[in-house]
């Protein structure tokens, strides 16, 4: 994982440098083949590390221009898109961090809970997770709906852009359709304003959408897998991203929906499958697991991603969100490198009021359910070995990058200035300190809900 950061730290940076790969690693580690080694699995010592990160900084730094573009556009250049950070583009950190923390296990079993409290109404239990990721998240909420809900039918809509994570995602599901036969997964790319309908909201990109319906044979998970991984050449055809030119955020190239089901069940889930042009949008629950990120303006986070999935809410559903919050170790790691920095302006509860007011008169047909921060907040922590952080010991390099990753990747910290920061071990010192004083590495989340009242206008 070490290599895989640092590979993609090293084509960033070619591409905003615009040289060659082999001219990198020989300007920079005097070495033509160290790219092509790291890609072959080559290890790296962190002396090298900093050696390619001072080349960087020392590289750009000559184009002031070009660096403060990238400091100074944290959401993306639209004439430069490769300067600008995009937090869920970021595929070796955001892997990382779903593999050395407990967020999104902790995440699940909240949601599993909530979703216990919401009565179902036929034909079947109606779920929408958005920003599916890689399917973590996604794949143990299934487990704890089957163990409340094993023998009632499952609409499953699951929005993420990224084919990478849709292909990762598929590959937890097979075990999932072998327990829950009685199971649609949707797997789409559309927006958040979209994806509930499965419907894009412009005639030309509904007619450039592609529909396709998979009905697995057999009954085994092997079956599955094995059909599912035949999907990949689709999703690598359809299943691409551009970034906006108007706002620098990745979006869809063609629309794509995904419909998934075990052909054996095909009669029971007549009434279930979504059929195009007139999908249903009414969940029981939805979930929200970190869809935008926090430096985004109030406004887009409302208006463009939670209005929309709360007006997809059917009478006694219920949204549940999860974002940063902050207060936490991981937050003291960055001030220590970066004075002041505060990327969690916005809490749930000015998030709630924006939605409110978005959705205007039809709110009064919602419950904004006010929770103190005893409920609301909760601790997920990064995975450690116990000997290595009790003071006897070294800390591992491999356990400094992943809380350095984490603690980078949550308060979504732009490479640019990241590059900047590991041209020396300033960076590594201070998160061995935190490591030390707290005996591991937490970092602290918010949730919120919202549910759709049951008379509506009460």
């Amino acid at each position: 994982m070490n290599s895989d950061i640092l590979l993609n730290q090293i084509d960033s940076a070619c591409r905003r440098l615009n040289i060659a790969q082999t001219t990198f690693g020989r300007q920079a580690v005097n070495d033509g083949k160290f790219v092509t080694r790291l890609q072959q699995g080559g290890r790296v010592t962190l002396k090298t590390v900093e050696r390619v990160h001072r080349f960087i900084a020392e590289r750009e730094g000559s184009s002031e221009i070009a660096l403060r573009a990238a400091l100074q556009n944290p959401f993306g250049n639209p004439g430069a898109p490769e300067q600008g950070f995009r937090f869920y583009d970021n595929r070796q950190k955001y892997l990382m961090f779903v593999n050395t923390s407990s967020e999104k296990q902790i995440i699940a079993d909240r949601a599993i809970k909530e979703l216990a409290g919401t009565s179902p109404l036929p034909p079947a239990l109606r779920l929408f997770d958005g920003g599916a990721g890689d399917g973590t998240a996604l794949a143990r909420l299934l487990r704890g709906a089957h163990r409340h809900y094993p023998w009632l039918p499952f609409y499953v809509v699951a929005k993420e852009i990224s084919m990478e994570n849709v292909r990762l995602a598929l590959e937890k599901m097979p075990d999932r359709l072998q327990e829950h036969p009685a199971t649609v997964l949707v797997m789409t790319n559309l927006r958040y304003c979209e994806a509930p309908w499965l419907a894009p909201d412009t005639a030309e990109a509904a007619s450039a959408m592609v529909w396709r319906e998979v009905a697995l044979e057999g009954t085994t998970a092997g079956d599955f897998e094995e059909q599912l991984g035949a999907l990949t050449p689709f999703l690598s055809q359809h299943w691409q991203a551009r970034v906006s030119v108007r706002t620098g955020k990745p979006v869809y190239r063609t629309p794509v929906v995904l419909v998934i089901h075990r052909k054996d069940n095909r009669f029971p889930l007549d009434a279930v499958l979504p059929q195009r042009g007139a999908a249903r949008a009414d969940f029981d629950f939805v979930l929200l697991s970190q869809p935008y990120r926090a430096r985004a303006p109030l406004d887009f986070k409302s208006r463009r991603v939670v209005a929309p999935l709360v007006r997809s809410l059917r009478a006694g559903g219920k949204l549940m969100g999860v974002h940063s919050h902050g207060q936490d170790p991981g937050m003291e790691i960055l001030r220590a490198v970066w004075p002041g920095e505060n990327p969690f302006d916005t809490g749930r509860t000015a998030l709630m009021q924006a939605v409110r007011a978005d959705l205007g008169g039809t709110s009064r047909d919602f419950h904004f359910h006010k929770l103190s921060d005893a409920n609301a907040v909760f601790r997920y922590d990064i995975h450690t070995l116990p000997d290595e952080i009790d003071g006897q010991n070294d800390i591992g390099s491999s356990t400094l990058w992943a809380t350095w990753n984490a603690a980078t990747y949550v308060g979504q910290i732009d490479d640019a200035r990241l590059s900047r920061a590991m041209t020396d071990t300033k960076y590594l010192d201070v998160t061995r300190d935190a490591l030390r004083r707290h005996k591991g590495l937490w970092f602290n989340d918010e949730v919120y809900l919202i549910s759709r009242k049951y008379h509506l206008g009460s």
